[in-house]
C-alpha cells in the first residue's frame, strides 16, 4: 500500500478541518516525506488533548490515540517532550470548543 508523505496528509487535514469551520493551524513543520504527525485540541477553556497515531501490530492498523489529556501548559509540555525525541514531528493545533477533532473520520482514522 502505497503511504501519503506528511506534508500532504496534513494539508488535506487542515482542509477537511477548514469545510467543517474548525480553526486549525501548523505549529511545528515536521519532515515533508516521513516526519509523524501529532494532532493537538485546544477546547480554548484552558484544556487540550493530544493524539498520536499509533500502530497495532496484532491487525495491522493505525488509529489514533490519545497521548494527553489535561491543562494546556502540561499538554504543551507533552508535545514539547515529544518534540525533544523526535525533531521531524508535525504538530497541528485544532481550536475547537466542542472538542472536534474529525480524527475518527474516514480517510483520516485509517
Amino acid at each position: 500500500m502505497t503511504r501519503l508523505t506528511a506534508d500532504f496528509w496534513v494539508h488535506a487535514y487542515l482542509t477537511r478541518l477548514r469545510l467543517h469551520d474548525i480553526p486549525a493551524f501548523i505549529t511545528a513543520h515536521g519532515d515533508d516525506t516521513s516526519g509523524a504527525v501529532l494532532v493537538k485540541l485546544n477546547t480554548l477553556d484552558g484544556n487540550a488533548k493530544a493524539y498520536h497515531r499509533t500502530f497495532d501490530l496484532m491487525s495491522g492498523t493505525r488509529k489514533w490515540d490519545l497521548l494527553a489529556d489535561g491543562p494546556e501548559p502540561e499538554v504543551d509540555g507533552s508535545i514539547l517532550k515529544q518534540r525533544g525525541f523526535d525533531p521531524d514531528l508535525w504538530v497541528v493545533e485544532v481550536e475547537d470548543r466542542q472538542g472536534r477533532h474529525l480524527l475518527d473520520e474516514p480517510g483520516l482514522s485509517d
